[in-house]
């Protein structure tokens, strides 16, 4: 059988010297001996594929409540898709693929019920205790709430894994930054992630958003990252209309990744980059578009948020959405032993509030919803 000692040495030979190196790794909270056939970003991916944080991402939001439909995305088949795009990136950058598809699977376990509207009802209701944000919790749910270990709480995964989930496309509080060196650049593998992430809603809240009605292909085939997929690819052919906009779709996204791929290489070449303590210590990070590609992607961001995301359908659900978690809020805050036994037992060393906040923050759209109706509705129990 081949041994861990075998595995490094073809990270040696496969990777770039600016990689993430899993025989390097800065290691766990908790020591534990080395696996003997699988890396240390390996096991951090399997850890987090059997947890039930990720199993529950099946019934959280993307743009379209889970019972509006069986096609639209969810957080866990918009995770898949950030980490199939992020794979593909690592690989052709030469960067460590299994930290990649970690980060990319761990980036949205902290996300609450009806996406962003929980998020931002949490926020607002416990903002003096701190407030908020789902990579904060993304990291409180693989350091804390998932329990699978006799020997420790959380997955104990590796700093690097949990460098990325704490570190993806936001500034949290610096103390909570502290571990993971505030003001100095991820990891490649992690920047890749930041726009992965990116690309993928993007383009599957296009397609989701025209497959709804909400949105034209005529409104899509006007955005300027189209023209320019359109310039670099060619015209459609004549076909139906599934299969063209699946076509716009796979387009944008292969001039996208093509354009992070040549600009990143760029990047990487023009501030001699030679290691990873050349990434840690560069001024900006080092996997990005071209200044003409970013301008359009940011227009195509801002399409979305004013013409799909306010889209009077997405906002009437989005308030339905407040007042459950915010009933369920002051429920549980009110009477505490109306929470699981697992969740009443870290009140003391957690507080009340912070104790709903990671019960809500877990719940599934569908439970949070059948649970409002369960403590709401007169009729149930009786």
């Amino acid at each position: 059988m081949a041994g861990i000692n075998h595995l490094h040495k073809i990270e040696e030979i496969n990777l770039a010297p600016w990689a993430s190196f899993s025989s390097k790794s800065r290691g766990r909270i908790h020591p534990e001996p080395r696996h003997p056939y699988r890396g240390e970003f390996q096991r951090d991916r399997e850890r987090i594929i059997h947890t039930r944080a990720f199993r529950r991402l099946e019934y959280k939001t993307q743009v379209f409540i889970n019972h509006e439909g069986d096609h639209y995305r969810t957080r866990l088949t918009h995770s898949i898709e950030v980490a199939q795009i992020s794979r593909t990136i690592a690989r052709a950058l030469r960067i460590n693929e299994d930290l990649t598809e970690s980060i990319a699977l761990a980036h949205d376990l902290g996300h609450t019920p009806f996406g962003h509207t929980g998020e931002r009802i949490l926020n607002r209701l416990i903002a003096d205790q701190g407030g908020f944000e789902h990579n904060v919790q993304s990291l409180r749910v693989v350091d804390k709430l998932e329990n699978n270990y006799h020997e420790f709480k959380g997955l104990n995964l590796t700093w690097e894994t949990r460098e990325g989930i704490i570190k993806h496309s936001s500034s949290p509080d610096p103390a909570i930054l502290k571990e993971f060196n505030p003001g100095e650049p991820p990891s490649l593998e992690a920047q890749v992630i930041d726009l992965a992430d990116e690309i993928a809603y993007n383009n599957h809240d296009l397609d989701d958003g025209i497959r709804s009605g909400l949105l034209k292909i005529e409104d899509v085939e006007d955005l300027t990252v189209w023209s320019m997929a359109r310039e670099r690819y060619g015209s459609l052919p004549s076909s139906d209309r599934k299969t063209i906009i699946r076509e716009i779709i796979r387009r944008i996204i292969n001039l996208l990744v093509t354009d992070l791929l040549e600009n990143s290489e760029k990047m990487l070449s023009q501030n001699s980059i030679t290691c990873t303590d050349d990434v840690r210590n560069a001024q900006v990070n080092m996997v990005s578009f071209s200044d003409e590609v970013s301008k359009a992607h940011h227009e195509c961001k801002h399409f979305l948020r004013h013409r799909l995301y306010n889209h009077y359908r997405v906002t009437t659900v989005s308030l339905k959405a407040e007042r459950v978690v915010e009933d369920l809020f002051n429920i549980y805050t009110a009477h505490p032993d109306t929470l699981p036994d697992f969740y009443q037992a870290m009140i003391p060393e957690n507080g009340l509030e912070r104790t709903v906040a990671d019960y809500i923050a877990g719940m599934t759209d569908r439970f949070a919803l059948e649970e409002h109706k369960r403590l709401t509705d007169p009729h149930i129990g009786l």
